[in-house]
């Protein structure tokens, strides 16, 4: 199987399809390269597509120390991946921990991006939700241990941001929960220990966040309640972001309505390469409810 190594010598699986611009996606904790499969296959016509295991998920590397397990790690196999193809710039596209990462590695190493899509990013994020969301995390990592990923994944899939996906499409959604029962119950515990639990609020990041000046493009569910308020957070901090709310949608956004997903982000890229895509009239941040902002 493909594989790319880090700094740090773990192997990465990963999945390429089509030519063109590069376009990366980073899945999230539920699930793996498998997860972008519709949008591998609508956007491989026209890119050079390319997912990719995080470490902890099979066939991907799965070390034994929380320490190799970080939100900076995350981010850094993004690189990891571009250096080991020899991709210099790509469009990044990432999910919930995926989206987290992007955003990361889109304040940290913007010269090495075309273009930032962050969906559904804001499990924890909010300051008040943060111990909340570290006991969550943490007590999750334990029933994976005691009961086995194969028993707890069922759980987990039914999430009050998870039923949307079920209620739309069950076949999709069983799919989904059977790939997820197949991850590394171990790499999935510590996973949830390293990266989702100890990350930091987007809240306490803001000033990184605003530095983001590479077209973005925001995307939630509006039934994905724990990125709502992140996500506003986002398009009012980065003034290169557009923000799109799916309609009666949870978290696994692109498999519940993989059309609308991939509509959206197809207008978005060809913005982008065109170099149409804008960003934000400083006047629209003005205090104006009614009447010229010119006035304020």
């Amino acid at each position: 199987m493909p594989h790319i190594t880090t700094d740090d010598g773990v192997k990465l699986h990963y999945e390429e399809t089509g030519s063109g611009a590069p376009l990366v996606f980073v899945h999230e904790f539920a699930g793996d390269c498998r997860s972008w499969e519709p949008q591998l296959r609508y956007f491989g016509r026209h890119y050079r597509c390319i997912a990719f295991n995080a470490r902890g998920f099979p066939p991907s590397d799965v070390p034994d120390s929380v320490d190799s397990y970080s939100q900076d790690r995350a981010r850094d196999d993004i690189r990891a991946v571009l250096d080991g193809l020899g991709i210099d710039r790509a469009h990044i596209v990432g999910l919930s921990m995926g989206g987290f990462a992007t955003l990361h590695f889109g304040f940290s190493s913007p010269e090495r991006a075309r273009s930032l899509v962050i969906a559904g990013c804001g499990y924890g994020a909010e300051p008040d939700k943060r111990e909340q969301f570290a006991a969550e995390a943490n007590a999750a990592a334990d029933s994976f241990e005691a009961r086995g990923i194969e028993q707890a994944a069922l759980d987990y899939g039914l999430g009050p941001t998870r039923v949307q996906f079920q209620n739309r499409d069950a076949r999709g959604w069983r799919e989904f929960v059977d790939q997820m029962r197949e991850h590394s119950t171990r790499g999935s515990a510590l996973t949830m220990r390293g990266v989702q639990a100890r990350r930091p609020s987007l809240f306490d990041l803001q000033s990184q966040i605003a530095s983001i000046t590479l077209p973005t493009l925001v995307i939630t569910g509006d039934e994905d309640w724990p990125c709502l308020e992140p996500a506003l957070m986002l398009k009012r901090e980065i003034v290169s972001a557009g923000l799109v709310v799916m309609p009666n949608a949870g978290h696994a956004i692109n498999l519940e309505d993989p059309a609308a997903f991939n509509r959206h982000l197809d207008d978005f890229l060809t913005a982008v390469e065109r170099e149409a895509w804008p960003r934000r009239d400083p006047r629209a941040m003005k205090t104006a409810i009614l009447g010229s902002a010119d006035d304020q």
